[in-house]
């Protein structure tokens, strides 16, 4: 049987109208404007939930977790004391720090001078990218000059071939250099960096191109007008409404010059020169015995400076600081 309605006029009916009123009244706080129009609350449904925001909140999850496990495992084997990968397929099963210290205080693994070298490198590489750079790209997207049409075509399609390609024709051009000017060839931090410098230029240069088109040209004029020249617009203007871009390049080159090994293990003959990402290959490149705790603390240790460079740099990524800078 189902349950009768009260007939709207009854008492039954009345007292349950009165009911609802109070209902509402107790929700908005005894205003009447509120009253006529604040809906009755909904139960909550789950299925309801899912299908509206609730299968991103998983889907969500699940890549969260795809992305850390790597991470969580590099880790772990950086705290298995027994040195090998078989043991650390159990997440945390021993924990120590004896891969620490290992890779630390042996003196025959210099690592905090490759660490020092990587940083060194990294950072003059990073400095150097985002200044030529800016540099290039104000040029291209300011001035007109005979050849920029093809200067920029030609920088996108010397980018289409992987700067790998290119490791032997390096290694004779340095070998080269070094008979004439030998603390700029092979086996030198310079000679690396301008090798960084080289194979980065191009592809940061139409990246920070694309943005400089962003920013209106009418603060150049206005800048003219009171008798600013090119240098003084792009060193005291420009720069600082491209800053984010500038945080990104700056990024991905220390990104990309603390995990390079390629160029790096060919040019770098010298175990006291050479970076942490060719370092740490001697760890695990003896087939009788690979140190794999000290290698993962060692990718650890060298993923710190990463981390603190991007959380310093967050705020010119995030933040678009040429917004409203003409209105």
């Amino acid at each position: 049987m189902t349950e009768q309605q009260p007939v709207p006029g009854t008492q039954a009916g009345l007292l349950q109208a009165e009911l609802r009123e109070q209902r509402a009244a107790a929700r908005t706080g005894g205003d009447p404007e509120l009253q006529r129009e604040a809906p009755e609350k909904r139960p909550f449904s789950f299925g309801r939930w899912f299908k509206a925001t609730g299968w991103r909140h998983l889907v969500g999850i699940v890549v969260v977790a795809f992305a850390l496990f790597p991470i969580v495992f590099v880790i772990s084997s950086s705290l298995n004391p027994k040195g090998t990968l078989t043991g650390s397929n159990a997440l945390f099963s021993q924990i120590g720090f004896d891969a620490y210290a290992r890779i630390l205080t042996n003196p025959d693994v210099p690592f905090t001078t490759w660490f020092a070298n990587t940083l060194i490198i990294a950072g003059i590489t990073a400095i150097l990218t985002v200044f030529l750079g800016s540099l290039a790209a104000y040029a291209f997207s300011r001035m007109r000059f005979t050849g920029r049409r093809f200067g920029l075509v030609s920088i996108v399609v010397i980018q289409m071939f992987p700067q790998m390609l290119a490791v032997v024709a390096i290694f004779l051009v340095m070998t080269a250099i070094s008979d004439w000017f030998p603390a700029i060839g092979l086996n030198t931090h310079i000679g690396l960096i301008m090798v960084y410098l080289g194979g980065a230029l191009g592809v940061n240069t139409y990246l920070m191109y694309g943005y400089f088109n962003t920013i209106p040209a009418s603060i150049d004029e206005a800048a003219k007008i009171d008798g600013a020249g090119h240098a003084r617009i792009f060193f005291t203007i420009i720069l600082r409404l491209v800053a984010p871009i500038l945080a990104v390049v700056a990024l991905l080159s220390f990104i990309f010059t603390v995990n390079e090994y390629v160029v790096a293990s060919v040019i770098l003959i010298d175990t006291e020169k050479q970076t942490l990402a060719v370092g740490l290959v001697k760890l695990v490149s003896n087939p009788r015995y690979a140190d794999w705790a000290a290698f993962s603390a060692g990718a650890v240790i060298a993923a710190l400076p990463v981390v603190l460079l991007f959380l310093y740099l967050q705020k010119y990524i995030v933040g678009g600081l040429s917004a409203g800078a003409v209105k």
